[in-house]
């Protein structure tokens, strides 16, 4: 395996992303309460989280941004509420301040500082998370979002510009991340190689295909076999 850069995804492959989505609703709701409590009424997180999933339903052509999703799920409530001149930034602002507060793991950053000093790395996400506020992005060579190239995860599309990005063949490219249909299946139809960060140890799901090149407990152990694999 030629490796001459890597892709790597970013929610739950570098931190857990539900303790931040989780404090994000609350830091909302508390603010609904302050400032709009009708609409904190109306719709409390349980409500607003059922919300949120039917905008998604409705619109599939926004499947790649869910920043967008979450715009209009805010217009709504707030219209369901009579209330008008929703504070859509303001909101957003509450939600994002929490979302990018996140926990690395604890192998995250020390791999991510290896890995940087010897290949191109590059974010790949289908998510909204901001690297510079999180204060990872100088660890990137690029960051190709979902919301930028128009098409999620696992569509073979956002991997290959990536590849185009790094102007590096897909075949020479090592994606990682923990999700198998997303990120696993989704490469490897792109033609990268895959490395599959599996911390609890799953077997791999067999309908999905082909393992993937790694089955790996941790960032660490990527690194490990980074470094060991032989040079290009």
């Amino acid at each position: 395996m030629r490796i001459l850069a890597v892709t790597i995804d970013l929610d739950d492959t570098l931190w857990p992303v539900m303790p931040a989505l989780e404090r994000a609703d609350r830091d909302l709701n508390d603010y609904l309460c302050k400032h709009f409590p009708q609409v904190a009424q109306t719709f409390p997180i349980p409500a607003l989280r059922a919300l949120r999933a039917q905008v998604a339903a409705e619109r599939i052509d926004l499947a790649h941004d869910f920043t967008a999703q979450r715009y209009i799920t805010m217009q709504r409530a707030f219209d369901a509420c009579g209330v008008a001149d929703a504070p859509l930034d303001a909101l957003f602002e509450v939600f994002a301040a929490a979302r990018n507060s996140v926990e690395l793991y604890p192998d995250a950053l020390p791999a991510l500082e290896r890995m940087r000093a010897a290949w191109p790395v590059v974010s790949l996400t289908n998510g909204n998370a901001d690297l510079e506020r999180i204060g990872l992005h100088l660890h990137f060579a690029h960051q190709v979002s979902a919301r930028d190239v128009g098409v999620a995860k696992p569509d073979a599309r956002i991997f290959l510009a990536a590849a185009e990005r790094l102007g590096i063949a897909p075949e020479n490219i090592l994606h990682v991340g923990d999700d198998p249909e997303l990120d696993i299946v989704g490469a490897r139809d792109a033609g990268l190689r895959t490395a599959w960060i599996n911390r609890a140890g799953h077997p791999w799901p067999g309908a999905l295909g082909a393992a993937p090149d790694l089955d790996l407990r941790d960032l660490a152990t990527l690194v490990q076999w980074l470094e060991t694999a032989p040079a290009p």
